[in-house]
């Protein structure tokens, strides 16, 4: 089906994750920036479907063509990025992302949101990454070969455009990989979960490669009135988004685990090797990763972890709604003259914030320096969320 079946508008440029489109253009504009190269969205719409059915966004003089498909809920169900060869007349397809979801209450980024990514290379290579239970589950790799004809396609003119990806948008030669008996298939463990056990940390006597765990030291409790649990460096910029939990709202005690270090230039010392919110008293079946928006798993390389960027080597405990006034109050408090000084006091982990009115606090901690610290998440035999922990300290190993 050509484009002309559809109804299109053009733009200057696209959000794919608000659906905002940037300034309106008229296709004698989008013509002229496609000639010159300028970036330019083109937005497939249907009549009485406010969400549109696609977007491409193509930008030639920075080389790439980036499109997606959309579901009536606004989910994105097909990303592509193309890439322009050298010689400016073929494209790449360099990912292609198809989304799977099982039914209308699925969120656009749920980890147990079914998908297949495809990255090709211009060698002819293609990594095909296949989570049939989505980012919890494990991952099914296999890198096979693909025949020129799969691997480019001719750069299009302006009104040559084939049809914009839909739903399920597949190469025919992925969709024939994906019978899970396939002999080609690696088996990776999900990048979601962890196989260290935090918990261990806080048991005192337990050993460790080069760590003796001591009692773990009480830092005062956590207002949560809001349900949801806020981590991130509260002397960061706005810029580097944040994590949250959801949890039940209510108190909850924030601990700090101490260990004797044994190493073999500095000798023997104590410190703190990762900090806790023990949310219920369950134990904890696993551990994963807490994701920001956007964040995604098949982006991690061998060893990677998403987290909380620090440029002050600090991190926070915080109710998600009032983290703003929080952090305007921290600030304040810090300040010996401030008449809200008292309400900053030391913790074992490093400072303890009483919100006062807010009905919410602050638990703030030192980390092993500047950053990306990674969230973890305990959770029951049931799925509850009983903990939520982050290392503090990267030079030991809390898996050992």
């Amino acid at each position: 089906m050509s484009e002309s079946a559809y109804g299109v508008r053009y733009a200057d440029s696209w959000d794919p994750q608000s659906r905002t489109a940037g300034r309106e253009l008229s296709a004698d504009e989008a013509r002229a920036r496609d000639a010159a190269g300028f970036p330019y969205a083109v937005i497939q719409h249907a009549p009485g479907r406010e969400v549109p059915l696609g977007v491409r966004v193509v930008a030639w003089q920075a080389g790439c063509v980036d499109s997606w498909a959309y579901d009536s809920q606004g989910r994105r169900t097909t990303e592509a990025e193309l890439r322009l060869r050298d010689d400016e007349e073929r494209l790449l397809l360099r990912r292609l992302l198809v989304r799977r979801y099982p039914d209308e209450r699925t969120g656009e980024f749920a980890v147990d949101c079914p998908r297949t990514a495809v990255e090709l290379s211009a060698d002819g290579t293609a990594r095909v990454s296949h989570q049939p239970a989505g980012m919890r589950g494990d991952s099914l790799e296999a890198g096979v070969k693909v025949t020129e004809e799969d691997l480019w396609t001719v750069r299009p003119g302006f009104d040559d455009w084939p049809t914009l990806p839909v739903a399920g948008a597949l190469p025919d030669w992925v969709g024939a990989l994906l019978d899970p008996q396939w002999s080609g298939w690696r088996r990776e463990a999900s990048r979601l979960r962890c196989p260290a056990d935090f918990d261990r940390a806080f048991r005192p006597g337990t050993r460790m490669l080069g760590l003796k765990i001591l009692e773990p030291a009480p830092c005062g409790d956590l207002r949560l009135p809001s349900g949801v649990l806020a981590v991130a460096c509260p002397d960061t910029g706005e810029g580097l988004s944040r994590i949250t939990v959801a949890v039940p709202p209510g108190t909850y005690p924030v601990e700090a685990a101490w260990a004797e270090v044994e190493e073999e230039y500095w000798g023997s010392y104590t410190d703190v090797v990762a900090v806790r919110l023990r949310v219920g008293e369950a134990p904890v079946a696993s551990w994963e990763m807490a994701l920001g928006p956007g964040d995604d798993t098949l982006r991690l390389g061998a060893g990677e972890a998403f987290g909380f960027g620090t440029d002050a080597a600090t991190g926070a405990f915080g109710d998600a709604e009032a983290w703003p006034e929080l952090r305007d109050l921290l600030a304040r408090a810090r300040w010996a003259g401030s008449p809200d000084h008292d309400r900053l006091s030391n913790s074992a982990a490093g400072m303890q914030l009483d919100g006062g009115s807010l009905g919410a606090d602050m638990a703030v901690f030192a980390t092993g320096g500047d950053g990306v610290y990674p969230v973890w998440v305990g959770r029951s035999a049931s799925g509850e969320v009983v903990r939520v922990a982050v290392q503090t300290a990267f030079d030991v190993d809390l898996g050992a």
